[in-house]
């Protein structure tokens, strides 16, 4: 397999949004003496924001204007529409504050050493630079979708990535834990990685969490997909 980069689906994959974002909402709650169904706020928050971004095509706005919106339409469906502004402006600005999944510094670190790594996601940019950060993680580079001005899953946005790295498709590893991004991501090309992230969503579980196809590689974490991917560089 002649894998000459890597790509990663950062949201989810990457980074852990459902414990950050349960984390500051359950602050918040304190505050105020109530306790809220953390768990359900913010993966109703999470559906909301991805039916509204995945496969736009040159939209208006970014990822942070859909978790913007997104989240006044949450916080009224449950009834929380008495925070505050700023409570509300923390809470969305936690994006931008989210750590990763333990397995994933580390990991990466040793991949970069053999081959370059990108962050590929839906995710704005300053979203990528902020918890980059803070993570202590480096990329090769960053491709959001936001600078391509197409949303994964459309095909546009994959041959743009592979075009701006210089490589064809099957030359690049696609890595990612939802079914839809790597579906589309081999029907361009690429070569595809599953690591499966139980816990993305909390106690309810992600909505897909088996692969649903044969990817090349179909991973429980970040060591196992790092040692596989070096043994056959």
């Amino acid at each position: 397999m002649d894998i000459k980069a890597l790509t990663f689906d950062t949201g989810g994959t990457v980074l852990d949004w459902h414990g950050g974002l349960v984390a500051e909402l359950n602050r918040i709650g304190a505050i105020h003496g109530q306790e809220v169904d953390s768990h359900r706020v913010v993966n109703d928050w999470r559906r909301r924001a991805m039916k509204a971004i995945v496969g736009q095509i040159r939209p208006s706005f970014n990822m942070d204007d859909v978790h913007r919106q997104t989240l006044e339409q949450t916080l009224g469906h449950f009834g929380l529409d008495h925070f505050t502004a700023d409570e509300r402006d923390g809470l969305w600005r936690t994006w931008h504050r989210l750590d990763t999944w333990p397995d994933f510094p580390a990991a990466l670190a040793t991949l970069r050493r053999a081959l370059p790594v990108v962050s590929f996601t839906m995710l704005p940019t300053s979203l990528v630079v902020d918890v980059s950060r803070r993570n202590g993680i480096t990329w090769d580079a960053t491709i959001s979708c936001e600078m391509i001005g197409v949303y994964k899953p459309h095909a546009d946005a994959y041959a743009t990535a592979a075009r701006w790295l210089g490589l064809q498709p099957a030359q690049i590893l696609m890595v990612a834990c939802h079914n839809f991004d790597l579906n589309a991501a081999h029907q361009a090309g690429f070569r595809t990685a599953f690591v499966r992230r139980p816990d993305e969503w909390g106690p309810e579980g992600p909505p897909d969490p088996h692969p649903n196809m044969a990817y090349d590689f179909i991973e429980d974490g970040f060591d196992a997909l790092q040692r596989k991917v070096l043994a056959g560089s």
